[in-house]
């Protein structure tokens, strides 16, 4: 097993999982049953939301978090330029205009700094999607602040987060992502790489009863069958409040976004070991500080005072250019000797289609030079103490003989 292929990430699936599965193809629901309920309530008890709306994807969740919340066509999203298209995109699909702010170079999140700037100077903000990067969280406290100053929306891009925390510095509390504490609302992911899998889905927490009934609705191509959201009232008059076989009405214009019953099963089955999960990370993270954290050769992740990390991604900090290596060289070494690794991430506003809409890519230095010197290493709550010891033996093999050379 020692020369076993180490991916950057991967699911861990058990026979509970397999089975609570199989439970629901042998019942008489595979969609629209009762464990799509199961799982957002389970989900929104663990964090500590009052709302959970589960959906088919994170870019899923993303896309409606952006329509329910108001935003449309001109208005200026805030959004950070290191993280996966769908965070902009979000904004794009309703022809809102992303706004790219740098990244705080040391925690690679959103910089509340350049986001107060930025409203110092112009105050045309709508929204802000802060992305919680590798899974630590953003300063959500500073940025719930300016929101309520500047009066914007705030929907924490949670994909890579959950199980996360920070220390709210008013009360001095230990704040769950996910728990809307200083948003509106956050959304998840739940693609194999991510903390619990569905497979593919995503989930919408928050703690704003009209926007979660917006949620439900836009979900299932904006219909409803509750008649107390009715609005052709004399259609429910006429039957004196009795139920009216195969009625229902569609509000407003809507998807199907809606995340089946087989999934949602395996999520609350994944759901009971999250702790379990987070905690395995968090173990990952401590021994590769271990095997690289004294090393001049390379920057492991470090967390600010007051914040936890749940490691959805482990991502150094290579000078690549001052070693003489190209990242790809390196890459294609740790390939080749059964490691992967990934980039995390392209900054988004310098991708073809941001620049054919005339973004200017040479924007936010800081998060140029981040992704100059960026390589993600495996992590996933199955890694063992053997295999991080030989990622990171690896990786220091490989950069001490670019230097030798």
């Amino acid at each position: 097993m020692e020369d076993a292929f180490i991916p950057y990430g991967r699911q861990v699936v058990d026979e509970e999982d397999i089975q609570e599965v199989v439970r629901v193809l042998r019942s008489d629901w595979l969609t629209q049953g009762p464990k799509v309920e199961e799982f957002e309530e389970a989900f929104a008890a663990y964090t500590g939301a009052d709302f959970a709306v589960a959906v088919n994807s994170g870019t899923a969740a993303l896309a409606m978090a952006a329509r329910v919340s108001g935003m449309g066509p001109g208005d200026m999203v805030a959004v950070s330029p290191i993280t996966f298209a769908a965070s902009s995109n979000s904004a794009m699909y309703l022809k809102a205009d992303p706004v790219f702010l740098d990244i705080d170079p040391e925690t690679v999140n959103l910089d509340p700094k350049k986001l107060r700037e930025h409203l110092e100077l112009s105050a045309h903000l709508r929204s802000v999607i802060p992305v919680h990067y590798a899974g630590l969280p953003c300063n959500m406290p500073e940025i719930h602040a300016l929101s309520r100053k500047f009066g914007m929306v705030v929907i924490e891009d949670a994909c890579h987060a959950l199980g996360a925390t920070y220390e709210d510095p008013e009360t001095g509390e230990t704040v769950k992502v996910g728990s809307c504490r200083h948003s509106h609302m956050a959304v998840f992911s739940f693609h194999p790489v991510k903390h619990i899998t569905t497979g593919e889905g995503g989930m919408i927490v928050t703690n704003d009863r009209e926007l979660y009934h917006r949620l439900k609705l836009f979900r299932s191509h904006g219909i409803t069958k509750d008649p107390q959201l009715y609005r052709k009232r004399e259609v429910w008059a006429k039957y004196a409040g009795q139920n009216v076989p195969g009625y229902y009405e569609m509000l407003e214009l809507g998807f199907n976004f809606r995340l089946p019953d087989l999934n949602c099963a395996l999520g609350l089955s994944q759901l009971k070991k999250i702790e379990t999960f987070v905690q395995a990370r968090r173990q990952a993270a401590k021994w590769y500080e271990e095997d690289l954290g004294d090393s001049p050769l390379v920057k492991t992740p470090q967390e600010p005072k007051g914040y936890q990390s749940s490691y959805h991604l482990y991502p150094v900090r290579i000078d690549f250019k001052g070693l003489g290596l190209e990242r790809t060289q390196v890459m294609q070494q740790l390939h080749d000797k059964g490691i992967g690794s990934q980039v995390h991430y392209i900054p988004v506003h310098s991708h073809p289609y941001y620049q054919m809409l005339g973004y200017d890519y040479s924007t936010c230095p800081n998060a140029w030079e981040y992704y100059d010197q960026t390589l993600s290493l495996p992590m996933f709550a199955s890694l063992t103490r053997e295999q991080v010891a030989r990622v990171s033996r690896t990786l220091l093999e490989i950069l001490k003989q670019g230097v030798e050379e």
